[in-house]
């Protein structure tokens, strides 16, 4: 069984001290948006093992992972307790607009005995910005089973790509275990059936008036 995962695009009002001369809700004219492609680097998603697929109206991103697992227990590697992933998400677009994250959703797998947490983290930023934001939801265990998580907009609508360039969006994600208990397994994974990891980012223009 693979799993797809839908978002709920939200568009949250940002104060005129961070986008002072942009108008929200326009958008490029039909065709005129084409999302290059995808660079990804890490423990959890080592070269040829991310596939990826882009919508029609360069709207979604879908990202799909084969190596992103994180496990503990006795006899595993401390080095698999955590793995992470850097994605560079390049887009060009006409000059005037720019783009935010609205939404993000991750689906996956944990598997966790007593004394066992888990630990989904996620950073996006655009390159050459000094603005970003992060969430993070975290498992406890005793926990079995598939789970779906949303980064809400209000969280990351508030990272812009620069005005009037081409932007390139990076998603620095990580999954980390850990336990007080030397004896106890866990297991945090994105499939549960065959161990693949899909994000969807969704994209809001809006326009520059400068």
């Amino acid at each position: 069984m693979k799993w797809f995962i839908p978002f709920v695009p939200f568009v949250a009002a940002l104060p005129a001290t961070i986008l002072p001369d942009v108008v929200e809700g326009d958008a490029p004219p039909a065709g005129q948006v084409k999302i290059n492609g995808v660079t990804y680097g890490g423990t959890g998603c080592p070269q040829g093992t991310v596939s990826s697929q882009f919508s029609s109206d360069r709207t979604t991103v879908t990202l799909i992972f084969d190596s992103y697992i994180a496990s503990i227990g006795p006899g595993i590697a401390v080095t698999e307790q955590r793995k992470n992933c850097q994605l560079n998400v390049d887009i060009t677009y006409p000059g005037g607009f720019q783009y935010s994250v609205l939404s993000a959703d991750y689906r996956g797998y944990a598997s966790l005995e007593k004394g066992v947490s888990g630990t989904l983290k996620s950073t996006y930023y655009f390159s050459g910005s000094t603005d970003q934001t992060s969430t993070q939801y975290d498992f406890v265990g005793p926990l079995t089973g598939d789970y779906l998580k949303h980064d809400q907009a209000d969280s990351t609508s508030v990272v812009w790509s620069p005005c009037g360039t081409e932007g390139m969006l990076n998603v620095n994600s990580q999954i980390r275990l850990t336990s007080s208990a030397t004896a106890a397994t866990g297991l945090l994974t994105t499939d549960s059936t065959d161990l693949k990891f899909t994000q969807v980012v969704y994209v809001q223009w809006q326009k520059c008036t400068k």
